[in-house]
């Protein structure tokens, strides 16, 4: 099945890594591959969490976070007809740094013709995505 990753060292604590990271909602400020993002249950990422996505050249989409380890990693997934996307975003420490890897999996009988038609797209809001948060993340917090 399709797979992509984007893995990106950041400069910056994983505590503060993950704070950028679990607050999708304000993702659209971070990136382009984003539009918007709302919680349908409240703010923030917790398990069985569902967020309503829009991104530029994507259908919208529903994704529902399936599991998580606070403060290293979550997982959400998406359903549409004939495909499935997992997306998975990890921490790692990496010294006084913190490694985060970006990972899309999907399956399905569509999975393939959508790969062929939309991998460049994916694997460029995977980099745009990864990048945001790292700037973000190497910020001072904001008071």
């Amino acid at each position: 099945m399709p797979s992509y990753s984007y893995a990106v060292t950041i400069a910056a604590p994983a505590a503060r890594v993950w704070q950028v990271l679990a607050a999708p909602e304000k993702w659209p400020e971070l990136t382009p591959s984003m539009t918007s993002v709302r919680g349908l249950a409240g703010p923030g990422v917790f398990p069985g969490a569902r967020f309503a996505v829009r991104q530029p050249r994507l259908r919208p989409a529903v994704w529902q976070v399936t599991a998580l380890d606070e403060g290293t990693s979550f997982f959400w997934e998406t359903r549409a007809p004939g495909a499935r996307s997992r997306a998975g975003h990890v921490l790692e420490p990496a010294g006084d740094a913190t490694r985060m890897t970006l990972t899309l999996d999907q399956s399905g009988a569509l999975s393939w013709p959508v790969a062929f038609l939309l991998g460049s797209t994916i694997r460029r809001y995977l980099s745009l995505e990864g990048d945001g948060i790292k700037r973000r993340s190497e910020q001072p917090p904001s008071a």
